[in-house]
């Protein structure tokens, strides 16, 4: 206690004495896949934005951990993804071109990712990226975060309004002083039925990622026997069975090969079954450390890749020597699944994502980012690690509420990548790239809102954090059935996170699914069910029948909820409104026109929730 008083009190001397020597609106610490798309979005609103970054990449797990094979959400291109998915195809050729191997619809090569990153962040005027510079300390400073830096041998501190850790490990929230979760819960604390007894520190493996390319027919690429070496350990590694459909082993060497396979006749080595995958929890390691332990992740995968080479037969597969700029051709960081939790607003339990609507908390409500991978967990390599099958948890496609991003008891700090506040069962979720991608989104048109109003993160409307992403095409609510680029998207993304018509969640393979039907009819009673809790004229109204929902009623169900409209008024904005055929009184109305008609003249979005979803009184 005595020696971390002392260093307590070195920190506080060395801070008293240091003056800011670069001051900006927004610091983001971590150029990963959450860091980049946070400072393109909060730059795109207006603020003066810096990310720091220890690498010379964007993009993190994307690009320098190697994992180029894109996690889901393929039929939800939600905001920055689907920007950074439309650049890949410009740049192989087409969707076509891009969908190389099986593991996804999306692989590219680490490097062309990157790029791409940087030439997106080089369009933003107000963004500046500093390479090769680490952060090496943070303190609350009145209402600004100082924070040390080093660059080379340089050391400064940047004094910011507003941080965002979009570190790997969540190392900034932690030395700021939120409190987080590391490891498994105990389903008495998260009321799941499928976490542990007793919560414990065990984490996901974490793999070293290698990529391999083919450098041609009679080539003999066999590295060096790599220390320690036993076949054994990869002697089933070629069992391509899918554990999301329960079928037995099948063994298929080649099979197994093309599941990474990238563009330009390369592979992504990060294979789960007795492959590489690596236990290691270094999270409450230092740097130093961490960097030691790390060794034998590494080692791990020349094992593997070795194994590949040898024993069965892949000597012209070689370490791609035009990928990763480093000594041994490696990635600069491993693929980290998991981190600290931070304690936030608002917990995601996998309840709240397999029953959204049955929830006490509505969170769904306040959704900013969108995920349909199914919960993938890796413990093969942990043989003390509780014997779940995470599988089995079968959920369908959900959304990640606002408060997730915000820390309690911490000011002008906001928690993004991994180390959001969801359960760890759920982390298996949203550890993805693309849902990664949505949450660094979101933070930033979080941060640019609360800069902008001079306000907490925790007091932003989240209404309007949500209609800033609606703004840029992301999607807030999980619908697969209504893209961004449809012209009612925005308006049916609005009325599905009011929970006024819901959408219809399927568990489905390795894609899971929520659907809002908009060419299907709905009866009277059910618009008038969901619109309900919004007026209160409507709480003791009985007049909703089960029959088909006429335009004539829907005049009168707004009418009765306090909202006049006359039929002129609806004959005039048919066409503004984009909605299909000729306005008639008996018309029956699809879910796409209810949402439309109900999202323009009734504007139940406008009505403010908080982080746990609820309703707020509307201000007199």
């Amino acid at each position: 206690m005595q020696k971390r008083t002392q260093l307590l009190l070195v920190f506080s001397l060395f801070f008293s004495t240091v003056s800011a020597q670069q001051q900006v609106d927004l610091l983001i610490v971590g150029g990963g896949a959450s860091g980049t798309t946070a400072g393109i979005q909060a730059a795109r609103m207006g603020t003066r934005t810096l990310i720091i970054e220890e690498t010379d990449w964007l993009g993190g797990m994307l690009t320098a951990a190697g994992v180029s094979a894109i996690d889901g959400n393929h039929r939800m291109p939600s905001g920055l993804w689907g920007e950074f998915r439309r650049h890949l195809y410009d740049h192989y050729g087409g969707a076509k071109a891009v969908f190389t191997g099986w593991v996804s619809n999306t692989l590219f090569e680490p490097h062309i990712g990157n790029q791409i990153l940087k030439q997106m962040v080089a369009a933003e005027k107000l963004l500046e990226v500093k390479y090769r510079t680490k952060w090496t300390a943070i303190r609350r400073a009145g209402s600004y975060w100082q924070v040390t830096v080093q660059q080379g041998k340089k050391q400064s501190v940047i004094e910011a309004k507003l941080v965002i850790d979009a570190t790997e490990l969540g190392d900034v929230m932690a030395a700021a002083g939120a409190k987080y979760d590391i490891g498994m819960d105990s389903r008495h604390e998260t009321g799941e039925a499928q976490a542990p007894e007793q919560a414990n520190d065990i984490i996901q493996d974490l793999t070293y990622v290698v990529v391999l390319k083919d450098y041609g027919k009679g080539a003999d690429k066999t590295i060096p026997k790599p220390a320690g070496y036993d076949p054994s350990l990869f002697a089933r590694c070629c069992d391509v069975s899918d554990p999301a459909s329960f079928d037995s082993p099948d063994n298929n060497c080649h099979h197994m090969m093309q599941y990474g396979r990238l563009p330009n006749n390369k592979y992504m080595i990060n294979w789960p079954k007795h492959g590489n995958d690596y236990y290691l929890n270094i999270i409450e390691h230092t740097r130093e450390q961490r960097e030691a332990a790390l060794e034998a992740a590494k080692l791990h995968s020349l094992r593997f890749v070795y194994y590949l080479q040898t024993a069965l037969g892949y000597k012209n597969l070689g370490i791609a020597d035009d990928e990763f700029p480093t000594k041994d051709r490696l990635p600069m960081i491993p693929y980290h699944r998991e981190s600290r939790r931070v304690k936030g607003e608002a917990q995601l339990t996998v309840n709240h994502v397999s029953r959204p609507y049955d929830q006490p908390e509505a969170l769904y409500r306040t959704g900013i980012a969108v995920g349909d991978y199914t919960i993938d967990h890796h413990h093969d390599k942990n043989e003390s690690a509780p014997k779940i099958d995470f599988v089995k948890i079968r959920v369908p496609s959900y959304n990640v509420p606002v408060g997730s991003l915000i820390p309690k008891g911490v000011n002008g700090l906001i928690v993004a990548e991994k180390s959001i506040s969801v359960t760890n069962i759920v982390n298996g979720a949203t550890r993805l790239q693309p849902v990664v991608l949505g949450i660094g989104q979101a933070s930033g048109a979080l941060a640019a809102l609360a800069l902008q109003k001079q306000v907490q993160p925790r007091e932003v409307a989240i209404r309007e954090v949500q209609q800033a992403l609606l703004d840029a095409k992301a999607y807030i609510m999980p619908f697969i059935d209504v893209q961004s680029t449809d012209p009612h998207f925005a308006a049916i993304q609005r009325i599905g996170a009011t929970g006024i018509l819901k959408g219809a969640g399927v568990p489905f393979k390795w894609a899971n699914q929520t659907w809002f039907y908009p060419d299907r009819k709905l009866s009277g009673y059910e618009l008038a069910e969901g619109l309900r809790p919004y007026f209160e004229p409507l709480r003791n109204y009985w007049g909703a029948s089960g029959d088909p929902l006429t335009l004539q009623y829907l005049v009168e169900l707004f009418n009765h909820a306090g909202v006049k409209i006359t039929w002129q008024q609806i004959q005039g904005d048919w066409q503004k409104l984009l909605l299909k055929g000729q306005p008639a009184e008996n018309m029956e109305l699809d879910r796409r026109s209810a949402a439309v008609l109900t999202d323009h003249y009734l504007q139940p979005f406008r009505r403010p929730v908080d982080v746990r979803g609820s309703l707020v009184k509307a201000p007199e």
